[in-house]
């Protein structure tokens, strides 16, 4: 059986105003294409709902979406910050300390890369072109989603390095948003030409690796097919 790897996602309205799960679907394909079962994490699930969660899953992909609250990392207001939603960062931050707690695999996207970061006490720039002299336009239009914009270059010797197999990476980028100061226990592995950190991960664990850019929107790469083969292969050492 595949391995089960659980996909946090965030909420929207439809048409007729009714509240709806909101989750890109070339998530669920980069999981389906690496070997994986992607399901959606119940969004109503509350704390007491966690472990029952964690213990059918073999991994967990904490997706992209709207800005974690500023509060979290304490930070002021911001008139860019967009899409908060305190009951997805309770879930996700929830859901991270129990996988870490597990030896549980995870993969961070976009959002998903900052919540790793908050989530175990590191900061935000809360926008990017305001904090950052010198910055690369990191928050490119929504429907470049397959425009490599920069270069990454991975740490030699990190996993993220081992898995990508390749020193620099041209990746997409659609972020406002960008790690300030890295959380402790965490590793940098990964820079922008502008020294924005793009990769960190977790030693140690099985597998905890995040990422800034959207690598699900990049699957033609066989650096990027890697990254979820690898992901999905801890899943199912895991499962085993």
């Amino acid at each position: 059986m595949p391995p089960i790897i659980g996909v946090t996602a965030g909420r929207a309205r439809n048409e007729y105003n009714q509240e709806i799960v909101s989750l890109t679907r070339a998530y669920l394909d980069a999981v389906t294409d690496a070997g994986g079962l992607p399901v959606v994490i119940p969004y109503a699930a509350g704390e007491a709902d966690w472990p029952a969660i964690l213990a059918r899953l073999d991994g967990i992909l904490f997706s992209g979406g709207g800005d974690i609250a500023p509060e979290r990392f304490g930070a002021g207001p911001h008139p860019r910050i967009n899409g908060v939603d305190p009951a997805r960062d309770e879930l996700e931050f929830g859901l991270l300390r129990r996988a870490i707690s597990d030896d549980k695999p995870f993969l961070g996207i976009c959002r998903g890369f900052q919540v790793v970061n908050v989530g175990l006490g590191g900061t935000l720039h809360t926008h990017i072109p305001d904090q950052v002299p010198g910055a690369l336009k990191h928050d490119n239009a929504g429907d470049k989603r397959h425009d490599l914009v920069h270069e990454v270059r991975f740490q030699e010797g990190s996993q993220v390095a081992e898995v990508m197999t390749e020193p620099l990476l041209r990746v997409n980028s659609h972020h406002h948003q960008g790690i300030e100061n890295v959380a402790p226990g965490l590793r940098a592995v990964g820079y922008a030409p502008d020294g924005l950190v793009e990769a960190i991960e977790l030693p140690e664990h099985r597998f905890g690796l995040a990422v800034q850019w959207h690598p699900e929107w990049l699957t033609d790469m066989q650096p990027t097919r890697r990254l979820f083969k690898r992901f999905i292969e801890a899943a199912s050492g895991r499962s085993k």
